[in-house]
């Protein structure tokens, strides 16, 4: 490195630390901050020498992206200064080893977040950032549920079919998350702690308001079909998360024909839920780990509500939970029905 480089980045990296405010900067202290840029530093000069760039000594909470970002700008100006006599065909080349150390940074946050995934608070930081994905999710569902309700006016038929599909995805990316929290739980905490009144024509009809635009988008029919006594003694969040899953998971893998909720009353209590599509079916080879969570795909595309299983998974310890099992029957490029049976007695014969 010429003195002239070696001089713009000392002033660079003098200006970046006296510049750094601990509480803009998640309160890394200004020692963090030296430590960061010194390793930063010889990072470039290693890269600028052909050699790799070496992270292994980066403070553990200082944004280093952030960090190497404010150097560059720093280098750049005291670089351009008449006093420092920097060669552009030298500026050039420091530039280039600025984005070779991003390249190392980038590499380096990957591996410190797979170790964190694979220790012992993996399971905590899943939690964590299921949690703060629900929270944005849970804002673009009350919003676009009042745009349909037409707190901004008239909507065109276009419009209120492009919210729902918005409202779709938001909720079936809020109910992935609740699913790794439910996971993270055991699987078997009901929503609904005790049993309670409730309509299954309601449970019905709000699975199908939900998923009816993402259906229709494939240009898929959706049917439900309920019981002659409706209102039952149940668990319906669990019910109708189950049943939202499963029919979510329907839609995604047939592509013509229809899918169909249905209710059939087997006695005065029991009661059998049923998804049933006209897709692909499921292959053999699947079946015998279809409701493991975080199972592999053997092939691209392969049945399963999530890449890491985690939908059904979580509807079979729902399933279980409330008293039943949950089967599926499955035919080649015919279709797939998941169906349990649940004791659900009527409100007078408690």
């Amino acid at each position: 490195m010429c003195p002239a480089i070696r001089r713009a980045l000392t002033s660079a990296a003098a200006e970046v630390t006296a510049s750094w405010h601990p509480a803009e900067h998640t309160a890394s202290s200004t020692a963090d901050v030296r430590t960061a840029l010194a390793v930063v530093t010889d990072a470039l000069a290693r890269v600028l020498a052909g050699m790799p760039a070496d992270m292994g000594q980066l403070p553990p909470f200082v944004p280093a992206r952030r960090l190497l970002e404010q150097l560059r700008r720093a280098f750049l100006a005291h670089a351009d200064a008449p006093e420092v006599h920097a060669v552009a065909e030298d500026v050039v080349r420091v530039m280039r080893a600025f984005e070779g150390v991003q390249v190392a940074l980038d590499e380096d946050a990957a591996h410190r977040f797979a170790a964190r995934l694979t220790g012992s608070d993996a399971q905590q930081l899943v939690v964590e950032m299921a949690h703060d994905m629900r929270s944005p999710l849970g804002s673009i569902l009350i919003l676009a549920e009042r745009l349909r309700a037409g707190a901004g006016g008239e909507l065109a038929p276009i419009q209120q079919r492009q919210l729902g599909l918005i409202y779709s995805a938001a909720f079936g990316l809020s109910a992935m998350a609740g699913d790794v929290i439910e996971l993270a739980r055991g699987g078997t905490t009901l929503m609904d702690q005790q049993p309670m009144a409730f309509s299954v024509s309601e449970v019905l009809q709000s699975i199908l308001d939900i998923l009816r635009p993402m259906a229709e988008e494939k240009r898929l029919t959706m049917r439900r079909t309920g019981p002659s006594a409706d209102v039952r003694i149940g668990h319906p969040a669990a019910l109708n998360r189950v049943l939202l899953n499963l029919a979510t998971n329907a839609i995604k893998f047939t592509n013509t024909g229809a899918v169909d909720v249905t209710c059939h009353e087997l006695d005065r209590t029991r009661v059998e839920f049923s998804v049933r599509d006209t897709g692909r079916g499921i292959p053999e080879y699947v079946l015998s780990n279809l409701f493991e969570a975080f199972r592999r795909r053997q092939v691209p595309g392969d049945y399963a509500f999530s890449s890491a299983g985690l939908g059904l998974s979580i509807c079979q310890k729902l399933v279980g939970a409330m008293g039943g099992t949950l089967g599926v029957e499955t035919e080649l490029e015919k279709g797939t029905r998941f169906h349990f049976i649940l004791d659900l007695p009527q409100p007078d014969r408690i």
